[in-house]
């Protein structure tokens, strides 16, 4: 009876129709016309070339995200290399001191620890990737020549010098209380970018990957929260953003607000009336002290800020920790601290601490992305011209043409090259010490 009708449309098998066995046997099971059969044939294929087409479009979105992560990883592990080759080179030169090639040694071991772990494809991408696999490996060689290098050369210095009886290098470490003062490769925490700084002092440049792109969880941070309970500032959103596109700045952009609410951290910490009174006294700090300072503050409010977006608002302490510090000196080779100032220094520590935790409640209440318009705001309020902010390389063009108006032989020692001069200002001024910052801010230089 199965093979009297098609078993899909039902119609009576003959001598117009005829049927095709579907088995288990041709003597056996139900069978077909060759019209059905013929489509369910056609939209199988149409099924399987669709299921196809998305997995092909999977493998292409999956293979470009992996090309820009792998290609990123791959320059942080070339810069530190190059860096790791020019440590080699200096280790053996005699002109360089020896404690110098220790601290080199030392912001390179750093460098090599804070390189993040190899990323994995995804599924659907080739897991053999010789170019990492490669680049991994001229790092370890590079890195275990460098270290061969700076063995050789102070091997014998050690031998011949006396240590002293107290270290000086537990603040440089931020050491605990308790630190012996003897100190090894453990110790080693100057951060991923103080090799570049260190070798830059040599008068070697190693040019700096760029950061890492966004990831979609990072950009998701940037969209207005749906829900937020007891605001601190209701409308800041709006109010906020509005106010800051009619100054040039755009909200929108994620690295550009991250660095003017970076600024705005900065320079509430160190404009503000308890630090006017400490400048006004004697022993206070001169205007290159505070601007150096302020850069330096300006570098760690950014990576707090960044920290706190993943880690909470808690990581925000570390900037606190370092602005409100009485014993560590100042920026660009001060030597001013605030336990030796005059004044309302305890008046000082305790707005860093006010204006802190009001920027860390505000995450808590209103998300990232609302603690930093404020504090983008702030910025705009406090001090336009301030490192970081949009108008900074407007303000290194106009001081760099009066620069080269003047006579080369009255500038400081510190001013005299100014392409030097030039690229410190844009990327790192506290570098040009405050002597020179103090030059610059005195004929109004500095916005």
């Amino acid at each position: 009876m199965a093979g009297l009708d098609c078993c899909v449309c039902g119609a009576p098998f003959g001598r117009d129709l005829g049927a095709v066995p579907l088995g288990p046997v041709p003597e056996a099971g139900p069978s077909g016309c060759s019209l059905c059969l013929r489509r369910l044939i056609t939209r199988a294929r149409e099924t399987r070339d669709a299921a196809l087409t998305r997995s092909a479009q999977q493998v292409r979105e999956d293979s470009a995200a992996w090309e820009s992560v792998r290609d990123h990883h791959l320059a942080r592990l070339d810069a530190v290399r190059r860096a790791a080759e020019e440590v080699a080179v200096l280790a053996g030169n005699e002109a360089v001191p020896p404690l110098q090639v220790a601290w080199l040694s030392i912001s390179l071991e750093s460098a090599r620890n804070w390189i993040p772990d190899t990323p994995e494809p995804p599924a659907s991408v080739d897991p053999e990737d010789h170019p990492l696999t490669n680049a991994e490996m001229l790092l370890d060689s590079a890195v275990i020549t460098a270290r061969g290098a700076v063995a050789d050369r102070l091997a014998y210095h050690l031998i011949n010098e006396v240590q002293p009886d107290e270290s000086e290098m537990c603040e440089e470490l931020e050491c605990p209380e308790d630190c012996s003062g003897r100190h090894d490769a453990s110790h080693v925490d100057c951060g991923p970018d103080a090799i570049f700084e260190d070798l830059l002092r040599h008068g070697v440049t190693v040019e700096e990957p760029d950061p890492a792109p966004l990831s979609p969880q990072f950009a998701a941070l940037f969209a207005p929260r749906s829900e937020e309970p007891t605001p601190l500032f209701p409308g800041l959103e709006e109010q906020a953003s509005a106010a800051l596109a009619q100054l040039g700045i755009d909200p929108d952009d994620p690295e550009v607000l991250l660095s003017v609410a970076a600024a705005g951290l900065a320079a509430e910490a160190l404009l503000n009336e308890p630090l006017d009174a400490i400048r006004t006294a004697p022993d206070g700090p001169s205007a290159g002290e505070v601007f150096a300072q302020g850069v330096d503050l300006y570098r760690r409010a950014r990576k707090a800020l960044v920290a706190a977006r993943d880690g909470g608002p808690e990581r925000l302490d570390a900037f606190t920790a370092v602005a409100s510090d009485l014993d560590l000196p100042w920026a660009g080779g001060s030597r001013f601290t605030l336990r030796a100032a005059s004044g309302p220094v305890s008046d000082f520590v305790r707005h860093i601490d006010e204006q802190t935790y009001m920027t860390k409640e505000l995450m808590r209440r209103q998300g990232w992305r609302n603690a930093l318009l404020h504090r983008a705001f702030t910025a705009v309020l406090k001090d336009t011209h301030h490192f970081g902010m949009p108008d900074w390389p407007a303000v290194v063009d106009a001081a760099m043409e009066h620069l080269a108006s003047l006579d080369r032989s009255s500038l400081p020692p510190g001013l005299t090259d100014l392409r030097t001069v030039e690229t410190a200002l844009l990327q790192k001024p506290d570098r040009l010490g405050v002597d020179a910052l103090e030059w610059l801010a005195r004929h109004a230089l500095l916005g």
